[in-house]
């Protein structure tokens, strides 16, 4: 699962080196968040219109199916997660999964375990690297006249690490492979849906203000 990440300040010269992402004239590049939750508005990276280059669009944590022309409110199932076994399958994320890949840059995600009442939140990140990217699925619907673009972050069975925190964790994509996952016509993608390597990532306990989604300061992800 992942319901909570954060992400550092990156700067458009990481994202070029990482992505051959051209920075669009004169904006900046996203501010740093510290807990990201369901429906707020971030980043992601997805192939451009004509396909010849990648960019970067704003859209919002919990995907909307094109077909979903109801108001929001009626909408009554989960959708910021979806398990990448069986996405491809699924009504709600077929379409994307065949034509809408995306990349959701962060920087590390937060986990809880623990019982009901004294849950201890965890954060996760790779070692050695500021940033990194999920691979994620996105869609466009048009809702009340108002087109909104939103994402889901695929998630599939833990490692050694994150199976002592949760049954599930997102799919982390290797660099190498962000060109593959963002074509639909690359070829069959499940071998990225293994999970990543214990050894390359380290959770830490952190305080319990992460569980209110108002506070945001690089404080949350200080060691507990």
């Amino acid at each position: 699962m992942c319901g909570r990440f954060f992400r550092h300040g990156v700067t458009w010269a990481e994202y070029h080196d990482a992505l051959g992402l051209v920075p669009p004239d004169g904006v900046l590049p996203p501010e740093p968040t510290y807990n990201a939750a369901p429906t707020t508005i971030q980043p992601v990276i997805r192939r451009a219109e004509h396909f010849d280059r990648v960019e970067m669009a704003p859209a919002r944590w919990g995907l909307i199916p094109s077909w979903w022309t109801k108001p929001l409110s009626e909408m009554k199932f989960s959708t910021f997660n979806a398990q990448a076994e069986t996405a491809g399958e699924k009504p709600v994320f077929r379409g994307a999964y065949r034509h809408k890949r995306c990349l959701v840059p962060i920087s590390g995600f937060y986990e809880w375990t623990g019982t009901r009442g004294s849950k201890t939140p965890f954060a996760i990140a790779l070692r050695n690297r500021r940033w990194f990217c999920l691979a994620g699925l996105w869609d466009a619907a048009l809702i009340d006249g108002s087109e909104i673009h939103s994402f889901t972050i695929l998630t599939t069975k833990p490692n050694d690490l994150m199976a002592g925190l949760h049954t599930r964790m997102p799919v982390i994509v290797d660099p190498s492979d962000y060109a593959l996952w963002l074509d639909p016509s690359a070829g069959e993608p499940s071998r990225l849906f293994e999970p990543f390597p214990t050894d390359a990532m380290q959770a830490w306990p952190v305080g319990a203000a992460v569980g209110n989604v108002r506070n945001n300061s690089p404080a949350l992800i200080e060691e507990a």
